[in-house]
């Protein structure tokens, strides 16, 4: 077709006027233009058609069901757990999982534009930089083969799918979950007094003593309390800020490049936006010796406390828990425990190739820490003014109150 329309255009160049060419070239030119725009269309609707053919295939092959899907990731240089619709320069762990779920074929590609079509659930909505070992999403997929495999086929090293069940219709990881485990990864120098020499962190070790006095105070949080001054925009009469704390306790220490770190583990019904980070931070101001240890039942009364927040590089999801659903659910012959007793090895080699090493190594070179330690003396811990020192992170904070997560 194009050498029949090159012949004619040289034509009807050569025989006529300079006008009429131009007039007869723009002619020629638009009818080209129309053509290959009527060819681009019909190949785009005959892909589209495919496609739709495809999908439809796929749904009768693979139809959708609900599954709880296990996932572990590392969170530095992530914005937290959830997606920010708008904000594709704020990477976050759901559009890595979005974007492989899409690519896996496990849902078709208009659902990433809206997750409620799959019905997606998160469990916890984990902070900018809050690694998980043990984060559960739920949502509605097509059930391929080798399903794990591929949609990790697709994420990269530091974000993994570990684990899927099926769950009943109406399951919501969220609204499920009887209680969340936490844990926090952290240098022991945090721990010295605040006239310690931290210029060589290295030869800092955590006194019995001290260990002891720390789990004491940790051991104030267990039960019911109004922890209103552990986020942001709580007023003291707000039924949400009531939480329950099951346990929280810090392991013994133990050397990690040349470094002391301990572990600290607090286990709730839920949590409030940076509510761990500020429990910790707490504990941390009262051993170091700038807070009296009173501070942290005068917290849960109607006056506003300064409480100082904690980084959070060393925060870890570590585990959610289904119990009630498991007990009602679990032993019916159709739906599986939500227990993941045969992914503990995979649980565990993810988190010592991805989030260990890089929780002890950016502490090492970032001294995140450390850094944090130096705001301490600002903070005023007798004070019960209406404005406290991390009010200035209040627009920051503003659109993430409404979520229940650390």
């Amino acid at each position: 077709m194009y050498s029949v329309f090159t012949g004619q255009f040289s034509k009807l160049f050569c025989t006529m006027s300079e006008g009429s060419k131009d007039e007869q070239t723009a002619k020629l030119l638009k009818r080209a233009n129309e053509e290959n725009k009527d060819a681009a269309e019909k190949l785009h609707a005959s892909k589209r058609i495919k496609a739709e053919e495809g999908h439809a295939e796929d749904e009768k092959k693979y139809p959708k069901k609900k599954v709880a899907l296990l996932m572990a990731y590392c969170g530095k240089g992530y914005y937290g757990m959830q997606r920010n619709p708008g904000n594709a320069q704020f990477k976050t762990i759901e559009d890595e999982l979005v974007a492989a779920l899409i690519k896996s074929g496990c849902i078709p590609e208009n659902h990433g534009d809206d997750m409620k079509k799959m019905s997606f659930q998160r469990c916890a909505r984990t902070d900018k930089g809050v690694s998980a070992a043990g984060q559960v999403v739920s949502l509605k997929v097509r059930l391929i083969e080798d399903i794990i495999e591929k949609i990790n086929e697709h994420l990269p090293q530091q974000v993994k799918v570990l684990g899927l069940k099926r769950v009943t219709q109406g399951f919501n990881s969220k609204n499920n979950c009887d209680a969340r485990t936490y844990s926090y990864m952290l240098p022991t120098v945090a721990f010295s007094p605040k006239d310690y020499d931290t210029g060589n962190i290295s030869a800092f070790r955590l006194e019995p003593e001290t260990l002891q006095r720390l789990n004491r105070a940790f051991a104030l949080y267990k039960g019911t309390h109004n922890f209103h001054n552990f986020t942001s925009q709580k007023a003291p009469s707000d039924p949400s800020a009531r939480r329950y704390i099951i346990e929280m306790s810090c392991g013994d220490p133990f050397i990690c490049s040349d470094t002391e770190f301990a572990v600290i583990t607090v286990r709730g019904q839920s949590f409030m936006l940076h509510q761990i980070r500020k429990m910790i931070g707490l504990v941390i101001a009262v051993i170091k010796g700038y807070a009296k240890e009173d501070v942290i039942e005068r917290s849960w009364g109607q006056a506003k406390v300064d409480v100082p927040k904690a980084p959070g590089l060393g925060l870890v999801l570590e585990r959610v828990h289904f119990d009630r659903y498991n007990k009602r659910f679990g032993g019916d012959g159709l739906h599986e425990s939500l227990e993941w007793d045969n992914e503990e090895e995979r649980i565990k080699a993810f988190k010592e190739a991805q989030i260990y090493p890089t929780i002890v190594e950016t502490e090492c070179q970032e001294g995140s820490m450390l850094s944090w330690m130096s705001t301490l003396p600002i903070h005023d811990f007798h004070a019960t003014s209406a404005k406290t020192l991390d009010d200035k992170d209040q627009k920051q904070d503003n659109a993430d109150v409404g979520n229940d997560s650390d």
